[in-house]
């Protein structure tokens, strides 16, 4: 049987101590007064020292996962607190399965507080003839320098097939072992960019796992050339002045280097971003910050202080709500432009984000053969709600349209109504309760389908294109009679607007803000399960967060020249 590259269990290691880290955060939010909810112990990564300026992306916790877990154990129920350390053992034992090493004995009496994972380049060796290596580096704070020589010590004695497989070598004051090349690959079965494990203990501080000793001298070069390592970046330490203080862990991106290091062609307008976790009361946030590569001209966005009242007419059974205001000029704002660049840079991720938000909008677009952004954008000046209702039994939802009236709304209107004539559509006037609406229907024949209908016997059916109603302020568009139903009806006996959960969520986002993207987990998980498959793969990784999720909240509240500030706030269970 292949080994396991070491340096894989380790990165992955990080990606799970951090679910785990969040699924903890879950006690904390539920009214602990510990100091966890102030942030880690540090407020910016130590080990940024040894990630040089280019990197493209360095992850960093900044809080032993030991306190997390004890905290859940603490706080617990009983039979929550079996459940929670049968997970955590269970993630461990597989993440270490065929290392021989045990996380309690050999990592867990040394690692401190602080473990960074960084992608240092996208190619160490700079040699055209054998494509491209990222350079893998990870640090672990340790706060006992012997213990954690021995652990290094340990990890090498047991990967290695034989002693003179093993390399030693002194660097500058620093000693380095690792893993000597062979020429016909070796029985590991890696890539060569991850199959030369590297390790140091530097300074009694650090522990460096490389995928190359080439990965591990470039850091220690970092720390002694102060000016090319990440802490001297300019970008950097802007982004960190944009975050507040109580963080548990960041994340910083070096956008070219990513764009270079995927092997991607595309145009950039934000250069570098950085993403901060903490935690609140109520849930998770996470902060971002975009600094573009130069000051551009971009029309600002809309900012709100108070929610929007169009959701008042938005149901509480909604899947997905979407608010704000003024859509007139959207395709010329910074966050237009971060979509698009991100549609370049992740198109599988573009893709999942369109099956939820942008299909049914495509799908509106064909079959009332308009043009989103000239027939309906170009006339919403003032707040607007978009929401979709899930069914539980198909995969298609309905959805609901509601826009604040304005000069041009009248306007807009007809021209929604003379594009429904073109196709063959006619204006019908409709009783809905107390309310006057109008669709745009088309009559169809069909057969008569019941058993003792005569041979030959049709029936006729109205097609319901689309649904126009409106209020003294709002004008609201649907899908179907019953979807325009549910908004009055949301009205009437209680909208999201006005629900104690969706407040929750939106209170957690600072003020003022662009408005909101506001997903319903519960009510969606089903239908995103259906619709991406691999959700579920996603789902069993992180566990600790999706076992507790209820609904996630997507915000931006800042578009300065030259940066974009925007954040998601997780809402979970308490």
């Amino acid at each position: 049987m292949k080994r396991r590259s070491f340096f894989y269990f380790l990165a992955v290691s990080v990606v799970v101590l951090l679910l785990t880290g969040i699924g903890g955060c879950y006690w904390l939010v539920r009214g602990s007064p510990l100091t966890l909810l102030q942030g880690g112990t540090q407020a910016t990564p130590e080990a940024a020292i040894f990630v040089p300026k280019q990197a493209p992306v360095m992850v960093s916790i900044l809080v032993n996962p030991d306190r997390l877990e004890k905290l859940r154990q603490a706080i617990a129920r009983p039979k929550e607190r079996r459940r929670s350390r049968l997970e955590v053992d269970q993630i461990k034992t597989t993440l270490l399965a065929n290392t021989g090493l045990d996380y309690r004995h050999d990592v867990q009496p040394w690692l401190g507080d602080e473990i960074t994972v960084a992608v240092t380049t996208s190619d160490y060796d700079r040699d055209q003839y054998n494509g491209q290596q990222p350079g893998y580096l990870m640090a672990l704070a340790t706060k006992d320098a012997e213990k954690s020589r021995e652990f290094l010590q340990l990890v090498f004695s047991k990967q290695a097939i034989a002693p003179t497989d093993l390399e030693f070598e002194d660097y500058k004051g620093v000693n380095l072992v690792y893993h000597k090349p062979h020429s016909q690959g070796d029985n590991l079965g890696l890539q060569p960019s991850t199959r030369i494990l590297s390790g140091a203990v530097v300074g009694d501080r650090f522990v460096l796992l490389a995928n190359h000793p080439r990965v591990i001298k470039d850091a220690i070069n970092n720390v002694q050339a102060p000016d090319l390592n990440l802490t001297t970046s300019s970008h950097y330490q802007q982004a960190l002045s944009q975050l507040p203080p109580r963080r548990l862990g960041l994340t910083f991106l070096n956008l070219p280097g990513v764009i270079s290091w995927q092997g991607l062609d595309t145009a950039q307008t934000y250069e570098s971003q950085i993403i901060a976790l903490e935690a609140n009361r109520k849930g998770l946030l996470t902060e971002t910050t975009l600094l573009a590569a130069s000051t551009h001209e971009v029309a600002p966005l809309p900012q709100l202080s108070k929610p929007v009242g169009a959701l008042e007419y938005i149901p509480v059974t909604s899947g997905l709500a979407i608010a704000g205001t003024d859509l007139s000029n959207l395709n010329n704002t910074a966050l237009s432009q971060l979509w698009k660049q991100v549609a370049q840079v992740s198109t599988s991720g573009y893709d999942a984000i369109s099956r939820l938000i942008n299909q049914p909008l495509a799908n509106l677009q064909q079959r009332w053969g308009i043009d989103l952004e000239q027939d309906i954008f170009s006339w919403v000046q003032g707040e607007y709600a978009l929401a979709l209702l899930p069914h539980a039994d198909r995969l298609t939802s309905d959805w609901i349209f509601v826009t604040e009236k304005s000069a041009v709304t009248t306007e807009g209107i007809a021209r929604l109504d003379t594009l429904a004539r073109q196709r063959g559509y006619d204006i019908t006037t409709l009783p809905l309760g107390e309310q006057k609406i109008a669709a745009w229907t088309q009559l169809t024949t069909a057969p008569l389908a019941t058993n003792n209908s005569e041979e030959g016997a049709i029936t006729i059916k109205a097609k319901v294109l689309g649904v126009r109603g409106a209020t003294d302020k709002y004008e609201i568009l649907t899908n179907s009679v019953d979807a325009m139903d549910a908004a009055f009806k949301a009205y009437q006996a209680g909208s999201l607007l006005n629900d104690a959960k969706f407040q929750a969520s939106t209170e957690a986002i600072p003020q003022p803000n662009a408005g909101y993207v506001y997903l319903d987990w519960t009510a969606t998980q089903s239908l995103l399960e259906r619709q991406l498959p691999a959700l579920k793969l996603v789902e069993v990784i992180a566990k600790p967060l999706f076992d507790n999720l209820r609904s996630l909240t997507v915000s931006s509240y800042g578009s300065e020249p030259g940066l974009l500030k925007g954040g998601v706030f997780f809402r979970l269970n308490g």
